[in-house]
């Protein structure tokens, strides 16, 4: 069973290769802010990624980051990211389920509530 500190690893991982994809020249400030996480902790990300093979930092002059950087996701990385996504898709609807027979349970449980009296607002 993956840890919960793995799963969030790879989620930030996830949303990291996704806006990269699409945005390149994303500075690493936005990118932190994006995906929500502090811009050392978005750079400790990055630094793994680049390390796994995954993205490749590039000079580009005319980006609008000031050190006119891009990340470019390599061969491995696009692999890793639908990889990545697959998994984080599932998980995701694991969670979407769970969610729902919470819901099920919760909306059960106060309709006994309600059916003893107690006054309460109607849930739909």
């Amino acid at each position: 069973m993956i840890s919960r500190q793995a799963k969030l690893q790879e989620d930030t991982y996830f949303r990291v290769l996704h806006l990269l994809q699409d945005n390149p020249d994303i500075t690493q400030r936005e990118l932190a802010k994006t995906v929500g996480i502090s811009v050392g902790g978005l750079n400790y990300c990055l630094k793994a990624l680049v390390e796994k093979g995954l993205v490749k930092m590039k000079s580009f002059t005319n980006s609008k980051n000031k050190f006119g950087y891009i990340y470019v996701l390599t061969p491995n990385g696009i692999a890793e990211k639908a990889a990545i996504t697959q998994r984080f898709l599932l998980r995701k609807m694991d969670e979407h389920e769970a969610l729902k027979a919470e819901i099920e349970a919760l909306k059960s449980e106060f309709e006994k509530l309600d059916g003893l009296g107690a006054k309460s607002n109607e849930i739909k």
